[in-house]
């Protein structure tokens, strides 16, 4: 979900930038940049929770 609303952000941003609306696509860019990174921190814990108890269940 979060990916998704990054991307869409992102999107914005590129058609803002295009446009010549710089302040809208320097803010679009920047949530874009926290939902991305938001998105990159809850999938390491995620990874790293799953491995732990992976491993806790199959050994």
């Amino acid at each position: 979900m979060l990916l998704k609303w990054a991307a869409i952000f992102f999107v914005i941003a590129m058609i803002a930038a295009a446009f010549g609306f710089s302040g809208i696509a320097a803010g679009a860019a920047g949530i874009a940049k926290i939902l991305f990174y938001l998105f990159l921190a809850i999938f390491v814990v995620l990874l790293i929770a799953g491995i732990v108890v992976g491993r806790k269940v199959f050994s």
